[in-house]
């Protein structure tokens, strides 16, 4: 039998990892998550009850008994569910794209998410994609992909999927939002090392087996 595997794809907002995430997962029919979607869950259900600037206890009232469920339609799309409700169109509104950054640098909210996602992909058969997947959510997955692209390239990509859904965007205002801050670049640096030692523990991990058959 063939074993079970779980794919991870990191990388920026707007880079492709969704497009990439879910042709992959079709073409090995695998089961895709999308983990920034349930991020914009956590968003979304949080503008149903406040109104903006939110804050961190507001944010923390919701996730306490949040529920979020993925599932598919007839043609293999995605669907979302927050406490019961199909919310895979809301959560793509601009209202929730400008608090979904807010919501998810929250650790409490991380960590509920990461609890979710994990229980997900305990089967295998999995192609889960987002940010610090490989690194925070499974870092012992069977394969890791990194997606990267210009700052212009996944702006303009962001607002041409925002059109499509019939928004009127500025691509200027976008790529203020995709421009990583100086806590994201922090982040970003503190996941690249990440990434590295867990590359180098595979590495060495490899070695070990290598000189073990030699023996």
């Amino acid at each position: 039998m063939m074993k079970k595997s779980v794919i991870a794809i990191d990388g920026p907002a707007g880079a492709g990892k969704s497009t990439i995430a879910k042709m992959a997962a079709k073409k090995l029919n695998y089961i895709y998550i999308d983990t920034g979607a349930m991020y914009r869950g956590v968003a979304w259900l949080v503008l149903q009850k406040y109104q903006v600037p939110v804050n961190t206890a507001q944010v923390l009232s919701v996730i306490e008994d949040i529920n979020i469920r993925l599932a598919y339609d007839d043609n293999g799309n995605m669907l979302i569910f927050v406490n019961e409700q199909d919310v895979s169109t809301a959560i793509r509104t601009p209202e929730v794209t400008a608090l979904v950054s807010q919501v998810a640098a929250i650790s409490e909210v991380r960590q509920k998410m990461v609890e979710l996602q994990r229980k997900m992909a305990q089967d295998g058969s999995v192609l889960m994609d987002g940010r610090d997947i490989g690194t925070c959510v499974l870092p012992n997955a069977d394969l890791k992909i990194y997606l990267t692209a210009s700052a212009d390239e996944r702006a303009n990509r962001r607002a041409k999927e925002m059109r499509e859904k019939g928004y009127d965007v500025d691509v200027e205002e976008i790529k203020k939002e995709v421009k990583p801050s100086i806590r994201e670049k922090l982040a970003l640096n503190v996941a690249k090392i990440q990434r590295e030692e867990a590359e180098r523990k595979q590495l060495n991990k490899g070695r070990s087996h290598s000189s073990d058959l030699e023996l």
